[in-house]
């Protein structure tokens, strides 16, 4: 757990991966070359969102699939894949096989729950069982049985001159070892009980915070999420955690990159100060600064220092000089401050 003098252990960055709709192969071909320049950098991770009907990664597994082609080292994670709209069964197949062909290098972030905007595509997405869709954590359950290897089908065996298993094809050991779990307090919990790891981001919910007066303080929150992922887990020594905030160094940044990073980090200040909607959800102020300052701010953070590694979050509206400089700038000068190497 990185505090001042001890090092942190993992450091990674989560892109939501634009690209215009009119035309998507640049945007797409831009993101393979972050995730190249990322390993060049010794980054050890690059997470994908997972964003449908939107200009952004629909099928992450399919650019992990292309990644892993063009890298030999970085990890490559989601964060996350809702599993509300996949099939458990299909999703292993497909983990599986992106696993072996990158040498064992996925991570696969899930989460499950009601998809956002359900209602406006659910006949489009189970035109006949819309409205019996198992959305719970049985879910999450389903894909980890399918990459554990546990029997899928009740034959095995030759048909004609084909032979069948019982179990998801190919299987890739220790797979499900690296699957993730996102959520608030009560999904830490069950995480933690599963022997799974956890994920945090710059969001979190207050419901179910301990005390009398529910604390609305982010930091606080997310400190006593992780706290009680660690409690549950069987092996909290191996257990990891992953924390994901918006961060931004401006070490080499233009002074007009300078001045756009803090306003955005200003328009989205207001809906820090309170819990949103009907979830009671907090959003975590964006940090921007030198690299001395947000290594100031982040050593003091309790969830920081709560967590094993970290997979800074990419502003989505930010353009591609943007990404390259703050990429850049998290490899070479925040991280060090961080107490991280990086790996060659």
């Amino acid at each position: 757990m990185p505090r001042r003098g001890e090092p942190l252990r993992k450091l990674g960055f989560l892109t939501i991966g634009r690209f215009d709709p009119a035309n998507p192969g640049p945007g797409m071909e831009e993101t393979l070359r972050t995730i190249e320049r990322a390993e060049a950098l010794g980054y050890d991770s690059v997470w994908l969102r997972d964003r449908h009907l939107q200009p952004g990664i629909s099928s992450p597994v399919a650019i992990m699939a292309a990644a892993s082609q063009r890298t030999s080292r970085i990890e490559l994670g989601t964060a996350v894949i809702p599993l509300g709209l996949e099939n458990p069964f299909r999703l292993a197949e497909d983990l599986a096989t992106v696993d072996i062909l990158s040498g064992g290098r996925i991570n696969p972030g899930v989460s499950v729950g009601t998809p956002m905007l359900y209602d406006h595509y659910k006949t489009a997405l189970y035109p006949e069982a819309h409205d019996t869709q198992d959305f719970s954590k049985e879910r999450v359950l389903r894909l980890l049985r399918a990459l554990r290897g546990e029997p899928v089908s009740d034959f095995a065996g030759t048909v004609g001159v084909e032979q069948f298993t019982d179990r998801i094809q190919p299987h890739s050991p220790g797979l499900a070892d690296r699957v993730w779990y996102g959520g608030g307090l009560e999904s830490a919990r069950w995480a933690g009980e599963q022997g799974i790891n956890y994920l945090t981001s710059s969001v979190v919910s207050t419901q179910g915070t301990s005390g009398e007066t529910p604390s609305t303080d982010f930091a606080t929150i997310q400190g006593e999420q992780i706290d009680a992922y660690r409690a549950h887990h069987p092996r909290p020594e191996t257990a990891r955690v992953s924390q994901g905030l918006v961060v931004i160094p401006t070490d080499s940044a233009t002074d007009d990159q300078a001045r756009r990073y803090r306003e955005y980090a200003a328009s989205r200040f207001e809906r820090t100060t309170a819990p949103q909607g009907p979830r009671r959800m907090l959003f975590s102020p964006d940090y921007v600064g030198t690299s001395d300052e947000l290594a100031d701010r982040l050593f003091d953070h309790a969830g920081f220092q709560r967590a094993d590694e970290v997979a800074f979050a990419l502003p989505f509206t930010f353009g591609a000089d943007d990404y390259a400089q703050i990429i850049d700038d998290i490899a070479e000068n925040l991280g060090p401050r961080l107490g991280w190497q990086p790996r060659m």
